[in-house]
């Protein structure tokens, strides 16, 4: 509950009281917005409140209200709809918020460090592969919720863990040495994750044909799939890296080397960073001892095989395999491993936020119950932020087969398409070159990163470009467009030399609309507490959506510059201002930027 439904839940308690001489605890009055069909301006549903006042529902909230109407100052009026009391606030409160919020940066965020210590881990990405459309979203997720915790007061460490190691790191290897000739991102003239990528994709083709080859001679295709010669060699060099030999060490540093070059170019341009990277080739070895000391006490166990194992079934899960029977890692090995060196390396840690997709759902249910069955504390605090598959009208993307949408050319096509909408407007002609391509990718990028987080994590969702970059509808170019149209009238109302520090407002001023407007922007700090609290982008995407089309349709009919009663207009400059700050930071939280010119 906010301060204005504390005390309106007060004011009801005491209504009961001296209406139906009954004893409510504040916290059994329910209080809601009011629908936008009714007057009002919160709704206290009264059905629950029949059994104290033995009367209908109607004559109940007839009675509380003609109550709290003569003797609340707070409430102006009162209207019953069914079981819904409906109240209306006297307007100078709207007023008294709305001064006391309009110009503040701190309005609904919490002061940095003022909760607990919280890790966000997000992007993670196999050193075989440039990025892709489903990075982009993991990234814009991860980087977006790490802002929204931070804004709700947590001290928050954003990072990654880079899988650079394991089989398909190798079939890239394996690829190059067959086929590369020596090649590298200088002499191709790729960045170097799609020059490594190239050959994840050439191992497919590779493998395919290998497995084609031996169908042909005979060979069951299980047993084709587990014997062609590409990828017995990859899994001999996973076991020479994992001997320590040098020249297979050194291959494998060069070309990671080439994919984190790359890697950090998309980064630069996608608007995330990190504050610590983790690396799989360095916390798998730790995942290891942690095996061997589980081993030790009982929590895991040896199959006849040599293979380490643990039984979840207790937990309705299963038998888990930790370490294969030739002694190498698998991946639950190595995310123990990070998760205890994390909790290390940050003391106070409360908890990990893992953003990783639905289909490993399962992968973290089990490594979270493996870190509380080996004693680490806060494991019970971790959570998985799942989220939803990015598909295509094609259907799924396939890394190994090429058949991906590279993050690099989609963000690359977005400023595209921004560029070639603004010529066709042709209101940007007077900006330098260096301005333009700056305002192309604040309205292309924008426009893809609010498509991927305007939609609930949980949901899968299909990418449209066309759409995302639409000015009309749920998307960041609408907001863009009508926060530069506020910011380009207060900067007018400025050289006008109006006085743009409203201090006082006369309440009386304000119509229906503009009432409605201001309380709009008054749920902004329980915005971010329910984003923070569900992981959740979509709750500050689709609250800045909402206000921007309720600020568009008030602006239409609502003259600021030319309305000749001065304190009309000052009212008007304050909402304006209010509302353009308060899109201004929502969209950074989004990791969107806003441009001055449209």
């Amino acid at each position: 509950m906010d301060a204005l439904d504390q005390r309106l839940a007060q004011s009801a308690v005491q209504a009961c009281e001296a209406c139906f001489g009954a004893q409510i605890a504040p916290e059994h009055i329910q209080l809601q917005q009011t629908r936008k069909e009714f007057e009002g301006d919160r709704t206290v549903v009264v059905f629950p409140l029949t059994r104290h006042s033995k009367s209908s529902p109607e004559e109940t909230g007839v009675a509380l209200g003609q109550w709290l109407v003569a003797n609340d100052e707070l409430i102006k009026a009162y209207q019953v709809v069914k079981g819904f009391l409906n109240l209306t606030i006297v307007p100078v409160y709207w007023t008294e918020q709305l001064l006391r919020t309009h110009n503040l940066d701190a309005f609904g965020i919490q002061k940095k460090g003022s909760r607990s210590k919280v890790m966000v881990e997000y992007s993670s990405p196999n050193t075989n592969k440039p990025l892709h459309l489903g990075h982009l979203r993991n990234n814009f997720l991860g980087y977006s919720v790490a802002r929204i915790l931070e804004a709700a007061g947590h001290e928050v460490i954003k990072v990654q863990i880079i899988n650079d190691r394991g089989i398909h790191i190798c079939k890239s290897m394996v690829a190059w040495q067959m086929f590369g000739e020596g090649e590298t991102p200088d002499s191709a003239g790729l960045k170097g994750d799609k020059l490594v990528g190239k050959y994840y994709v050439a191992f497919d083709r590779a493998f395919k044909e290998e497995v084609a080859e031996l169908l042909v001679q005979g060979m069951d295709e299980s047993d084709a799939k587990k014997q062609a010669p590409i990828l017995l060699k990859a899994h001999a060099l996973l076991h020479q890296w994992e001997q320590g030999n040098s020249e297979v060490v050194e291959l494998w540093k060069t070309m990671n080397g080439w994919v984190y070059d790359g890697f950090e170019e998309t980064y630069s341009e996608m608007g995330v960073d990190f504050d610590k990277l983790y690396y799989e080739s360095d916390t798998y070895l730790l995942g290891k001892d942690q095996v061997a000391a589980g081993l030790g006490s009982g929590v895991f166990f040896k199959k006849e095989d040599g293979s380490v194992w643990i039984d979840l079934s207790d937990e309705g899960l299963d038998e888990k395999l930790l370490l294969r029977n030739d002694g190498t890692a698998v991946y639950m090995t190595q995310d123990i491993g990070t998760a205890i060196t994390r909790y290390s390396d940050f003391p106070g840690l409360e908890r990990q936020v893992y953003t990783v997709g639905n289909e490993q759902e399962y992968h973290f249910k089990v490594l979270f119950t493996i870190l509380m069955k080996l004693g680490v504390e806060g494991a019970k605090n971790n959570h998985h932020l799942s989220y939803g598959m990015v598909e295509l009208p094609e259907g799924k993307m396939k890394s190994r087969e090429g058949t991906v949408v590279d993050a690099d050319d989609l963000l690359e096509e977005m400023a595209n398409t921004a560029e070639e909408m603004a010529n066709e407007l042709g209101k940007i002609d007077d900006l330098t070159e260096e301005e333009k391509a700056t305002l192309f990718k604040q309205v292309g990028y924008g426009a893809l990163k609010y498509f991927l987080l305007k939609v609930s994590p949980t949901k899968s969702m299909m990418f449209d470009p066309k759409a995302s970059i639409d000015f009309i509808g749920n998307t960041a170019p609408f907001i863009q467009f009508n926060y530069v149209r506020a910011a380009s009238m207060l900067a007018k109302c400025a050289d006008a030399d109006i006085d743009m520090r409203i201090t006082s407002i006369d309440a009386s001023v304000w119509d229906a609309d503009e009432l409605r407007l201001i309380q709009q922007t008054l749920m902004w700090p329980s915005i971010v507490e329910l984003a923070a609290e569900h992981y959740d982008p979509s709750l500050v995407a689709n609250h800045v959506y909402d206000l921007t089309k309720a600020f568009s349709r008030w602006y239409q009919d609502h003259p600021v510059l030319g309305e000749e009663n001065v304190s009309l207009r000052e009212a008007r400059i304050a909402l304006t201002q209010s509302v353009a700050h308060q899109i201004r930071i929502a969209m950074g939280l989004l990791g969107i930027e806003m441009p001055k010119r449209m």
